[in-house]
Formats: structure tokens, sequence, C-alpha cells
């Protein structure tokens, strides 16, 4: 099963997507954007990693495809599902420089808040965003409604300096309202 946004579709990870994946991971401008910690991948580390995921697991990632072309434009995940308090993680990357600033991030966080919530019947989602990721900061907290929820004081070691960790989420009803009051799937 394709999740299906209005621009992009997430689908299953495959073997063949292993070198664009294989790049994005060593990309050192994607990677000083996102949180943890990151090594240099090698291809075998990328298959091995893609070997290892399953369906039946709280920790689904994605890839993320333009609906018209099939161009693959980066990954998304919801992962540390938590079934019993009905809350997950979420994520996503755009790959290619050529594909940011064209409003996929707000398709990408809408479609996965309508997945999670409208089929999956979450309540919450939480992210995390490094304090200078204007870009996500914007997606997350403009158009698709998330809110500022805490704040880890100097936790990421980036640039030579210590930055925040933002701690952003929303809840189900909070999407709702939402997406009536902008009529987004319309």
């Amino acid at each position: 099963m394709n999740i299906i946004g209005k621009n992009i579709i997430f689908r299953a990870i495959e073997e063949q997507d292993s070198v664009l994946l294989n790049k994005w991971a060593n990309d050192p401008a994607i990677q000083s954007m996102i949180g943890g910690w990151h090594f240099p991948t090698s291809m075998r580390d990328q298959n091995q990693w893609i070997s290892s995921l399953n369906c039946n697991s709280d920790n689904q990632r994605f890839i993320v495809e333009l609906v018209e072309s099939k161009e693959m434009i980066g990954t998304t995940n919801l992962v540390s599902i938590d079934w019993k308090n009905s809350t997950a993680f979420t994520g996503a990357i755009i790959g290619e420089e050529s594909n940011r600033g064209k409003g996929l991030g707000i398709d990408i966080v809408m479609t996965m808040m309508r997945y999670a919530f409208e089929e999956l019947g979450l309540h919450h989602l939480d992210t995390e965003i490094i304090e200078y990721n204007e870009a996500s900061l914007k997606t997350y907290t403009g158009k698709c409604g998330w809110k500022v929820q805490g704040t880890k004081r100097l936790w990421y070691f980036r640039r030579g300096r210590r930055w925040d960790k933002l701690i952003l989420g929303i809840a189900r009803e909070e999407y709702f309202s939402l997406i009536k009051a902008n009529k987004y799937w319309e």
C-alpha cells in the first residue's frame, strides 16, 4: 500500500534505493540539520540497514516520491509507535537541494499526519528540530499547525558549539481542526 498526498507518495524502501539513500546519509548539509549522530555510511552498511526493515515493526520508514514523475525526493518515518498510548515520532528529509523550498515539506508532514491520525488512529505525533533549522521549524509550526512543546537546552553539538533541541508536537484534534479550517484535502 502506498500513502498518497497531494503531490507526493510514501512507499516502502527497496534495495534499488540504496545508492541515493547512501548519498543522502553521507551529505554533510543534510546531516547537520537532523538529530542524532551520523558516521560515514558504506554501501554495505546501507544495504544491511535496508535488509533489516520490515512491515511488522513499530518503526516504519518510507521513500517519498513525486506523484507525477516518480522521482525519489526524500524519506520520512513514523517510529517509536506506542500503540497503547497512540503516539509516535516522525521526521523527514528532502534529499536534493533542488526540491527544497517548493512546499513539498508541507505536503510530506500533512500526508504523514493524515496517515497517522486518519488511518492508524494515533492521538499524538512528535518531532525534534535543531534550533537553527529554520526551514523545518517554519514547515511544522506554520501551515502544519504543530506547537513547540519544549526545549532541551544545549542538546546538540554542531558547528563548533551547542544548540537547543526543540520538541514539537500535534494532537489528533488539532489536526482535524487545521484541515477543517483551511480545507487542506479538498
